[in-house]
């Protein structure tokens, strides 16, 4: 696994599974993700294109708390460098 995909997986089950404030449907969200981006049978650009998919779906919700939507658009954005 990436170093960087390390630090991603770290940042959203610290920041956001973890986090009791965020709703459930998007801390499963986040935990669907890691379970992506963990999923070393495929390729490192690939599990982050999936991951992103995923919470660009959830991004816009309307019962995210801001701390947490911004979060999400670090993670999208540091999901977007993964070569």
């Amino acid at each position: 696994m990436s170093e960087l995909i390390g630090q991603i997986v770290q940042v959203l089950k610290e920041q956001v599974v973890q986090d009791t404030v965020v709703p459930r449907n998007i801390r499963r969200a986040a935990e669907q993700a890691i379970e992506r981006l963990l999923d070393e049978s495929v390729e490192p650009k690939v599990r982050a294109a999936d991951a992103i998919a995923i919470l660009e779906e959830i991004s816009e919700d309307p019962n995210m708390p801001l701390h947490t939507r911004t979060i999400i658009w670090e993670v999208l954005g540091a999901l977007e460098q993964v070569e």
